[in-house]
């Protein structure tokens, strides 16, 4: 009997990725994304919508059912009835479906302040989109049942994914908006944050604040302990961060708009228990020649070079650190070891004991540059103190004459072919590393080509240097070779492999022979 051909059945993700992929050609993915991104918001929204109106003609509430309030009190987005998917469905094939999407989200944020800003403006009437394409489109995406399961977060799953796919898709020099899952991940797990105000001073699509939700309950936390404040300079990306996190149920202060945070610092006066942040790398020209001179956020520290943004971010999230805040971010690698004005703040950071660790990263994470990263953990409360995350107690150490030097570019999986992640052990390992050199009492210890304690002094000597290579200890391999070893164990090989080969090439004769057309060599 012959066997059933199985075919393995696609996920909602990549259903949805073939589906958005057949706009391909018409336009850009860095347009299409907010067409398929602006598409499964509505769709979620209008499937929360009409669990609520089941709700409200169960309880005997029908005179209710076209009245906001009774939307809003149980954080339901209220939609009129050209907003909903059921209505856009009917009308797929028309001609002026893009308009009939526009005109939707157009009254879903008029009808839900807390939206204001964050849905595309008259988006798909401009593309000029194929009908068939955009119909074919709203087909797939009206298969996914966003309230089938709600454990399992369907839509910040396919949200999540797409943010990926299209960072991928946009390739080298865009998509900078999107950061790693797994490097996320690792500084969340690194940081802890648990409770309190979190702050993202580059937002992008808003990843940092949706891991570190994640991360709270995971420790059985509640989000409503937690403030989050973030701020976006580019106006469509500023747009899908409020989409992601309304979707996901997260309320968060993006400010006023989209803006930049330099020049329109829109949360002053905010003091951050925990910051998290991928801010672009190396950016040059973020200030004129005499701009920001007396900007408080340099206050204690010179001011930052104009030609690279680097540390105008870093004093820029030192200013918002709370007493006991913590901040881990990326940088590029040039940051460790700079000279002229980063230099001079750099020494005082470490020589004002707010530099706890540097985490050097595997190449080949981001999916938009190659450049070499470094994660940076800075912490104004360096002393012995208690702390409870969930269930766990840290029993931090004086750790206020030292940092922590890490090395991760042996760890990783590949991914995608040509990328590298963190898988969870990798992350829980890495994370459990630096948790045992914050605390009293553990098995801690300095490994070659991993990780290594380095004291103030240690740091002074090598003239405030942060770069791990000049601390971690090297194993040179090559020590302890024993030569005449070596070269046996070689010259064995290439004999096989060239008797291999000799042996190939007379079967090979003898086959042109047999059939009457010898080789003469």
């Amino acid at each position: 009997m012959a066997k059933k051909k199985t075919t393995k059945e696609k996920s909602i993700e990549e259903s949805l990725w073939d589906a958005a992929n057949k706009l391909r050609g018409s336009i850009e993915p860095s347009e299409y994304k907010h067409v398929v991104l602006g598409l499964i918001f509505l769709k979620f929204a209008s499937d929360k919508f009409e669990v609520r109106r089941e709700e409200l003609v169960a309880e005997g509430k029908e005179k209710y059912l076209e009245m906001k309030d009774f939307y809003n009190m149980k954080n339901v987005f209220f939609l009129a009835e050209t907003s909903r998917w059921n209505y856009l469905i009917k009308n797929a094939k028309q001609d002026d479906i893009a308009l009939k999407i526009d005109t939707a989200l157009n009254q879903i944020e008029k009808n839900n302040p807390s939206l204001k800003g964050a849905l595309p403006d008259n988006y798909f009437s401009r593309l000029g989109l194929d009908k068939s394409k955009l119909s074919s489109l709203l087909d797939t995406i009206n298969k996914i049942d966003t309230q089938k399961d709600k454990s399992q977060d369907i839509v910040g799953r396919v949200y999540e994914y797409f943010l990926s796919k299209f960072a991928l898709a946009e390739g080298k020099g865009k998509g900078e908006f999107y950061t790693p899952k797994s490097i996320v991940n690792l500084i969340a797990e690194m940081i802890e944050p648990y409770k309190g105000i979190i702050y993202d001073p580059a937002c992008g699509s808003g990843g940092m604040f949706v891991q570190s939700i994640k991360f709270i309950e995971s420790h059985h936390g509640s989000k409503r302990e937690i403030s989050i404040y973030g701020q976006e300079y580019t106006n469509t990306t500023y747009k899908l961060a409020k989409m992601n996190l309304a979707i996901r149920g997260i309320s968060a202060n993006l400010g006023e708009k989209a803006a930049d945070t330099f020049s329109n610092d829109q949360h002053k006066d905010l003091k951050a228990d925990y910051i998290m942040a991928n801010p672009p790398f190396n950016q040059k020209d973020w200030r004129g020649p005499q701009e920001l001179i007396d900007d408080p956020r340099w206050q204690g520290y010179e001011v930052p070079p104009k030609s690279n943004a680097n540390y105008g971010w870093i004093l820029n999230m030192v200013s918002k650190l709370s007493d006991d805040g913590v901040a881990g971010f990326i940088l590029a690698n040039g940051a460790l070891s700079g000279s002229g004005e980063e230099y001079k703040i750099r020494r005082k950071l470490v020589e004002n004991n707010l530099v706890e660790a540097i985490v050097i990263l595997p190449q080949n994470m981001f999916y938009t540059t190659n450049i070499s990263v470094t994660v940076w953990i800075l912490n104004r409360n360096k002393t012995a103190h208690s702390r409870s995350i969930g269930d766990e107690e840290r029993n931090y150490r004086d750790r206020q004459e030292e940092v922590l030097f890490m090395d991760l570019r042996q760890i990783g999986e590949p991914f995608e072919k040509k990328f590298i992640q963190f898988n969870p052990k990798h992350i829980q390992d890495i994370a459990k590393t630096y948790h045992d050199w914050q605390q009293e009492n553990t098995d801690y210890k300095d490994i070659p080509e991993y990780c290594y304690s380095a004291t103030k002094a240690a740091i002074e000597k090598k003239d405030f240097s942060l770069v791990p290579s000049k601390y971690i200890e090297f194993v040179n391999r090559d020590e302890n070779i024993d030569f005449d070893s070596k070269m046996a164990g070689l010259q064995s090989e290439l004999t096989d492999l060239l008797q291999q080969e000799e042996q190939s090439k007379k079967e090979l004769l003898d086959v042109f022979k047999e059939l009457g057309y010898a080789i003469k060599l």
